[in-house]
């Protein structure tokens, strides 16, 4: 016989494992870190440009960093923030390096989502956010899975509750009831208006007191910052259907989006969601704060038909959401029903070689058209490597393994990578027009 205690005691061994493998995969302290690049990776794969061009840029100017020089001095090795001047300082064939950024607008916000677990959503958005920060992109990542996948990824572990997602939505409820409140106590009426009240529950935790930047953590990357998660927000779910009990006029789906909206516009470029696998309050919230839905799909007929259950319950949860609260309410700068900029399914864990993911590629394609991507994520053996180490390819050195492995994982990653770009920027453009 088992209860909870057995449980808990079955955690605590997990827990001690846990340690072990990040003490070996991080450092002695457990602390990640990003690594060098070297000078042909900077070239070629980061800045994109002939390595004897960058030879000559570094030997001219002076003022370019020298980079670390290995002991035979045959390679020079950059830290990002070193990557970072380097194309701010250089340019070639009088174009400057600087990623595309459309002038005076909010950062572009994208969710990866799809409630089959298994799907990539983690590993897509590990990739995406990091293939973006070599791009030159400020990247802001929220982990809404109480998994905290990504989290770990990024090399958060000690994380409170208190400042997660579901932070955010408790704070949210306190601060939109306070206003409710003070708008019905305002009130030219002849009749006095309810007040709602806030359990000390949850007005005791001071999460209301909190400012934007107490949920942002940074990361070994120093141009991605993150809202993590933790197992302990998983009570997010019962908490929030609680929530709407206390205040059934709160619009619960909209909290990150107000959160989000009060982050300086040029604090970041571009915000990477990685959803859970359900459709429910923290998945909701993501999809209602995105620009860009990117819904990652295995390529075999469960995952296929996993995907097609995911957006039929997710339109009949959006279009309840429209006819509930009467297509207007105050949720920050966007209003319902909710748009989306753009739509994109993206087959992952692919290979070429097999006939079903071939077939099923082609199925996919005859549905979902040209809002299937182009480019799948293939399934190799460094993709399988960087997922056991919590690493994505682009923290993988490459003399770890044979350098043919190491690019052909990375050029997996990088053509989707540049899809998604395109999907962003031109979403980006249009943001003007939504707002």
């Amino acid at each position: 016989m088992f209860t909870h205690e057995d449980l808990s005691q079955l955690q605590a061994n997990s827990l001690k494992m846990q340690s072990f493998i990040r003490q070996q995969t991080f450092s002695p302290e457990m602390d990640k870190s990003l690594r060098r690049f070297s000078s042909w990776e900077v070239a070629e794969l980061i800045l994109k440009i002939n390595q004897s061009t960058f030879r000559g840029r570094l030997a001219v100017d002076p003022s370019l960093p020298d980079g670390l020089v290995e002991e035979d001095g045959r390679q020079r090795w950059y830290s990002l923030e070193e990557v970072n001047e380097l194309r701010r300082k250089m340019k070639v064939k009088r174009q400057s390096l600087l990623p595309k950024r459309p002038a005076g607008k909010r950062a572009i916000r994208c969710a990866i989502a799809n409630f089959k677990g298994g799907a990539g959503k983690s590993t897509v958005a590990l990739h995406f956010a990091h293939a973006a920060a070599l791009d030159g992109y400020r990247v802001l990542a929220v982990d809404f899975d109480p998994q905290a996948t990504l989290s770990h990824s990024m090399g958060l572990t000690n994380v409170s509750e208190d400042h997660t997602v579901w932070g955010i939505m408790a704070r949210d409820l306190e601060r939109e009831t306070n206003r409710m409140n003070a708008a019905a106590s305002g009130a030219q009426s002849g009749t006095s208006l309810p007040q709602r009240r806030i359990p000390s529950s949850i007005s005791d935790l001071g999460l209301a007191d909190l400012r934007v930047n107490d949920f942002i953590k940074p990361t070994s990357w120093p141009t991605i910052d993150i809202v993590p998660s933790c197992a302990n927000a998983a009570f997010v779910e019962f908490a929030s259907a609680q929530y709407r009990h206390l205040n059934p006029e709160w619009s619960f789906f909209a909290a990150v989006s107000r959160y989000l909206d009060s982050i300086p516009d040029d604090a970041y470029d571009l915000i990477i969601f990685d959803c859970p696998p359900a459709i429910g309050y923290q998945s909701m919230n993501a999809v209602f704060a995105t620009d860009v839905l990117y819904i990652p799909s295995g390529p075999g007929y469960w995952e296929y038909d996993s995907t097609t259950s995911f957006i039929g319950q997710l339109a009949e949860a959006l279009g309840d959401l429209s006819e509930g609260f009467g297509k207007t309410f105050p949720a920050g700068k966007v209003s319902l029903p909710k748009v989306f900029q753009d739509i994109r399914f993206l087959v992952t864990r692919y290979e070429s070689s097999n006939d079903l993911h071939r077939a099923m590629v082609e199925a996919f394609s005859k549905v979902f058209g040209d809002r299937l991507t182009k480019n799948p994520i293939e399934m190799t053996r460094a993709v399988e490597q960087s997922g056991r180490f919590l690493s994505s390819i682009y923290e993988i050195d490459y003399r770890d393994m044979t350098r043919d492995t190491w690019r052909r994982a990375r050029g997996s990653f990088d053509r989707a990578y540049e899809e998604f770009k395109e999907t962003f920027l031109n979403a980006w453009e249009n943001l003007e027009d939504e707002q």
